[in-house]
């Protein structure tokens, strides 16, 4: 079973390759697109964890949420670190700001890879425990991690060129920095081995993450509209994507 999960985390890692497909994008049209993915992401997240995980985890114990607590503490101190260290870098934000060209900043983009690795590794350590409960439950959070991770990646391919980055570098320092899920997988495999009870702590904590992230970062991002056609899609995109995380039930 874990070859697929290896299989799956290629998969996710190959997502990194997502921004050259949108270098011959208008940006008004790329918008539009990531528009679309941000709300399909909030309804597959929390599909995954109100479908998938939670059941699994029956009975619901204090522990559990405990541990669902943790989850979310861990993902709002990831959060903490990125924009600390995009504040005390220079204050660099794709979208606002034009970059001197004698001036470095690659150090910049370096830092961004290394937090994007870590986040990578924690998506190792989720989708390689999904996997230990049940095949549905690792595919059914391996594409609630796509959908989150295709909108990260534009944005993170985005900064690297932004930042001095070319297309051809941009493209394998992301890449190398999503391999880093290939090392959370590992983790899961040593501890598996060590007959440590790995699925009711790696559970509770992917629930808890992945409410933070709907919650908190792409559910704000949808607030950034008011107008009432685009607010009607989001509502049918998010719950599109928590009907296709209902179709892979019938399966379980």
């Amino acid at each position: 079973m874990l070859w697929l999960a290896a299989l799956s985390i290629l998969i996710v890692s190959l997502v990194s390759f997502v921004g050259l497909l949108t270098i011959s994008i208008k940006i008004e049209r790329l918008r539009r697109i990531l528009f679309a993915l941000i709300s399909l992401s909030v309804g597959a997240l929390l599909g995954d964890v109100l479908l998938h995980i939670l059941p699994e985890l029956n009975p619901i114990t204090p522990t559990v949420t405990t541990f669902i607590f943790v989850g979310f503490l861990i993902f709002f101190i990831l959060e903490k670190f990125l924009r600390w260290h995009h504040g005390h870098e220079g204050e660099v934000h794709e979208d606002d700001v034009e970059m001197d060209p004698g001036h470095d900043t690659h150090h910049v983009g370096y830092l961004n890879l290394f937090s994007d690795g870590l986040h990578n590794f924690i998506d190792g350590l989720v989708i390689g425990g999904a996997y230990l409960v049940s095949i549905e439950v690792g595919i059914a959070t391996t594409i609630a991690v796509i959908l989150h991770e295709i909108p990260q990646e534009i944005g993170d391919f985005g900064l690297l060129l932004h930042v001095g980055f070319s297309r051809s570098r941009a493209l394998a320092f992301n890449f190398f920095s999503a391999l880093a899920s290939f090392l959370g997988l590992l983790v899961v495999i040593i501890l598996q081995s060590q007959s440590v009870g790995l699925i009711d702590i790696i559970l509770p904590i992917t629930a808890g993450g992945f409410i933070y992230i709907a919650g908190s970062d792409l559910v704000p991002e949808l607030h950034k509209t008011s107008d009432a056609k685009k607010s009607l899609i989001q509502l049918i995109s998010i719950i599109i994507g928590f009907a296709f995380m209902g179709l892979l039930t019938i399966f379980e």
